[in-house]
């Protein structure tokens, strides 16, 4: 006890506090979330994302080159369908020549060693803005869903992709993945199981990216409830025993109790979303003048390290050199 225990000691130098502390997650633990639109020399910038754009293949390129060579994990690819390609179903989604499935090809093309993941889903093709086909009812219809799922990923693998990723939660989702993968010789693609993912406020500036705001009701049927954590543990359970190789956590900095829970739960990987309003919050404050941007950032990476995270799916991964430096 004091005086002989003196905490200060272990912080009286640069030197010391940098042996002691966890480092900031290397680039190979993260993964980049990039938007891709259809054209050539297209680059929309986010207005709630301060720092992301939507990017047609030849700027995605273009972008990813520095990060590839800082040592980026991987990249995480949403696409846009443009009005007169949405149908009830979404099933431009898995167009073999759609334009994710064009920019999987591409990436894998120039940069063969960055693993590529691609988002399952149809909420951005639908005309309804939902995550799966609807019933006469207007729910969203689970088991009529798995199949056009299904579908979307394997055209994902087909074009090169590493890993798909389902984010639809629709029951059943991972093992209707991995028996049509595994039917078509897709053995080996990785599928990282939106497995806990909230009905989360923190998704507003991703939906105008995507453009995929539902155009009535909400997604609370089918997504976990903020306030009900063990069924949402259930969840990542679940996809794990349905074959999911790694799970995932969204949103993040709102959860680390659960993210926690998951890490003590499961010896598979473990990926994290820190998500568009977690990134965008943190550029609002800075942007009032209430917290430096930057230290902010590192400080929110590291509290998903140190609760457990083996991977983070995080907007900050196209900016880590300024992170580093600053």
């Amino acid at each position: 006890m004091f005086p002989e225990v003196r905490l200060r000691r272990l912080r009286q130098t640069p030197g010391i506090r940098r042996m002691l502390e966890t480092p900031l997650p290397r680039p190979e633990k993260l993964i980049w979330p990039a938007f891709v639109i259809p054209g050539t020399n297209q680059r929309q910038p986010i207005d709630s994302m301060p720092g992301q754009a939507r990017l047609s293949i030849d700027q995605l390129l273009h972008d990813l080159d520095p990060l590839v060579q800082t040592g980026l994990g991987g990249i995480l690819l949403f696409g846009l369908a443009e009005p007169h390609e949405k149908d009830p179903h979404g099933h431009a989604a898995h167009d073999p020549n759609g334009t994710v499935q064009q920019a999987i090809t591409a990436i894998k093309k120039e940069f063969p060693h960055l693993t590529v993941v691609a988002d399952v889903c149809v909420c951005a093709y639908t005309d309804h803005g939902h995550c799966g086909t609807l019933n006469p009812a207007g729910q969203v219809d689970n088991d009529a869903t798995l199949n056009n799922l299904a579908r979307v990923a394997l055209s994902h693998a087909q074009a090169g992709a590493d890993i798909v990723a389902p984010s639809s939660m629709m029951d059943g989702q991972v093992r209707a993945l991995r028996t049509a993968l595994d039917q078509q010789h897709f053995d080996q693609t990785l599928i990282m199981a939106y497995s806990t993912k909230f009905a989360s406020s923190l998704y507003g500036p991703f939906r105008d990216a995507e453009k995929s705001a539902p155009v009535s009701g909400d997604r609370k049927a089918y997504q976990a409830a903020p306030g009900d954590p063990r069924t949402a543990l259930r969840e990542s359970e679940l996809d794990e025993a349905e074959g999911a190789d790694i799970l995932m956590l969204k949103p993040s900095l709102f959860y680390l109790d659960i993210l926690t829970q998951l890490r003590a739960n499961t010896n598979l990987p473990l990926a994290a979303y820190n998500v568009s309003g977690e990134y965008s919050m943190l550029h609002a404050t800075a942007e009032r003048g209430w917290g430096d941007l930057h230290a902010m950032a590192r400080e929110s990476l590291l509290s998903l390290t140190r609760a457990g995270a083996d991977i983070l799916i995080t907007y900050w991964a196209n900016q880590y050199a300024q992170l580093q430096k600053d």
